[in-house]
């Protein structure tokens, strides 16, 4: 990378650098010429430039040691005295990434009543869980200003950060402290022997498969999706180490004031679901619904939904799978009409297992389908409901 210099003594304030800068980052401001935060050192302003007054300086890259940074460290979300299902998502991730490359997971909890967290996690593989005593509730500067001591404190080469509404928050503020990359709302995770993490996600609409690795800075930070990741099982036989330091927590400040909360009724979701009926834009017609949703009942689950349905007003973006909507693990998936694109896919990783119904042999879903069924959703589907049915009458 490079910086742009300008040189005011040669400049003669023609202003063609800031007519062809194509990111509006030039402005004149008295007898100076001024490059504004939008400059990506692209170059223009240097090649218009009629009395060469603009020049390139190269920065000079800052070595890392990467041996100066090691280990994993997943930070534990903790609300109301009770551990966030996705920590233990992460956790078990951190773990198989460790195992294949000799490094130990660490935890951070960050909240009041930290404590009650132990009983939590002492069977699962954390080498040790620092715990962070502060009485007020998420505020992102304080919890950063905390995480950011403690990877200070303990250098992980990699951090993972669950990709909820807390997790965004405090994720940027993080890489931004530690001037280093984030990958948002990742789908897989590598780790190479080199160390280097590769955060794999859907871009570009969802067209590819992104691999993105942050060679040159550490921590490598990454926010994973609920229900993307398997969460692990806990291990009787494991002791974890336990450090309570409630000194940060109370001295580290805000510049944010809560005026009141507003608690909202917990509504159990197609994410808590372990039955899912998913239709897709092989329904032709709103109306066609209404079978979905019986042969769901009869399943005791749920109708869910591609976003194709969603932008056209038959469903709720509740009801929608897939990375623009909730990431699902059920136990049974039964999708009806759906091509598979790479963004519902993503969505639905953690599904036992998947009985896919499509008319169409080349349809992208039943690459990952446990049972591909080939067929008119519209013939399948009310003789499945009859079958179901009829056992049900002989029970």
């Amino acid at each position: 990378m490079a910086d742009i210099i300008i040189d005011m003594e040669k400049c003669i304030l023609c202003g063609k650098c800031i007519i062809n800068c194509p990111f509006s980052a030039i402005e004149k401001f008295d007898d100076y010429i001024v490059l504004g935060e939008n400059c990506k050192a692209c170059g223009q302003c240097r090649e218009v430039c009629p009395v060469e007054a603009i020049g390139m300086e190269e920065n000079k890259k800052e070595t890392l040691d990467k041996n100066e940074w090691r280990d994993i460290l997943v930070y534990i979300e903790y609300h109301h005295n009770r551990v966030h299902p996705i920590s233990y998502q992460l956790i078990g991730k951190a773990y198989e990434l460790g195992v294949s490359i000799g490094y130990d997971v660490y935890g951070i909890v960050v909240g009041k009543n930290t404590e009650l967290s132990k009983e939590q996690l002492k069977n699962y593989p954390l080498k040790k869980v620092f715990l962070y005593e502060t009485e007020e509730y998420f505020k992102s500067d304080l919890y950063e200003e905390i995480l950011s001591s403690c990877i200070g404190s303990i250098k992980p080469s990699v951090v993972l950060i669950g990709g909820t509404l807390e997790g965004r928050s405090l994720a940027p503020r993080a890489a931004i402290e530690f001037k280093t990359g984030l990958t948002a709302d990742c789908t897989e995770l590598i780790l190479g022997e080199n160390t280097d993490l590769v955060q794999i996600r859907p871009a570009f609409g969802g067209n590819i498969m992104a691999q993105i690795v942050t060679p040159d800075t550490r921590p490598q930070l990454a926010t994973v999706r609920y229900n993307v990741m398997k969460p692990i099982e806990p291990s009787l036989d494991h002791e974890v180490e336990f450090i309570l330091d409630d000194e940060i927590g109370h001295k580290a400040s805000s510049k944010l004031t809560i005026l009141d909360t507003i608690p909202t009724p917990k509504i159990k979701g197609i994410q808590e679901q372990e039955t899912l009926v998913v239709a897709g834009k092989g329904v032709k017609r709103k109306e066609d619904l209404a079978m979905l949703e019986e042969l769901a009942n009869l399943l005791g689950g749920e109708l869910a939904s591609t976003r194709g349905l969603v932008e056209k007003g038959w469903m709720t973006s509740d009801r929608q799978i897939g990375l623009s909507g909730q990431s699902v693990r059920p136990k049974l998936l039964i999708t009806c009409g759906v091509s598979g694109s790479v963004q519902f896919m993503a969505g639905i990783g953690g599904a036992e297992n998947i009985i896919a119904i499509n008319s169409d042999i080349d349809a992208r879903i039943f690459s990952i389908a446990h049972y591909p069924i080939l067929g008119d959703l519209y013939e399948i589907i009310p003789e499945l409901i009859g079958m179901i049915e009829e056992k049900g009458k002989a029970i």
